[in-house]
């Protein structure tokens, strides 16, 4: 996966809370719109798989910054509750994602393990071309998830006035059938 339209990303955060609660905020898919609705704009679960999570497939549209939508299912390949679960991505993107959550003294520590090649066609073609603004886009996602998730483990502990997540930067109904 050495492509001009290959992607590999390690994201890393901090969050004072277990591994528990980490795993089960993450996996709740159908509650992504909700607190990560900067970048989950639909979430439908296509099959809910074994007990544990395995073979759990969802559909998603999701966005970034940039003025464009994904949309890709992905397929949960292994659990290990609560260390963490793998994914593979299908659709706009395709490849393979790993969750690691560890405990430390300061809560959890998460590792995001991200390969993808990107094959929507538009971001195929440019991929060379524009690489490192799609993966400012990416990190950018990220980053509101991270933000999203921090509040999200607030609210879920039961903190009282917990500001609302971060909203789409852009309307996407605007783009929603234009082929980008």
């Amino acid at each position: 996966m050495d492509s001009k339209n290959s992607y590999h990303f390690i994201t890393r955060w901090q969050v004072d809370a277990s591994p528990e609660e980490v795993y089960r905020t993450l996996e709740d898919a159908n509650d992504l719109v909700r607190w990560w609705a900067s970048v989950y704009l639909d979430v439908r679960i296509l099959d809910k798989g074994q007990e544990g999570g395995v073979g759990k497939t969802i559909e998603l549209l999701t966005k970034g910054w940039l003025p464009y939508t994904l949309r890709w299912k992905f397929k949960v390949l292994q659990t290990d509750f609560p260390n963490g679960y793998s994914l593979e991505a299908i659709g706009d993107f395709v490849g393979r994602g790993i969750w690691t959550f560890t405990p430390n003294e300061n809560g959890t520590a998460i590792v995001y393990d991200w390969k993808i090649e990107a094959e929507k066609p538009l971001l195929k073609k440019l991929s060379g071309i524009i690489k490192p603004i799609l993966s400012m886009n990416h990190e950018w996602a990220m980053a509101k998830g991270f933000e999203s998730l921090k509040l999200e483990l607030r609210r879920r502990k039961g903190e009282q006035n917990v500001p609302a997540p971060p909203q789409p930067t852009f309307p996407h109904n605007f783009l929603n059938n234009r082929v980008l």
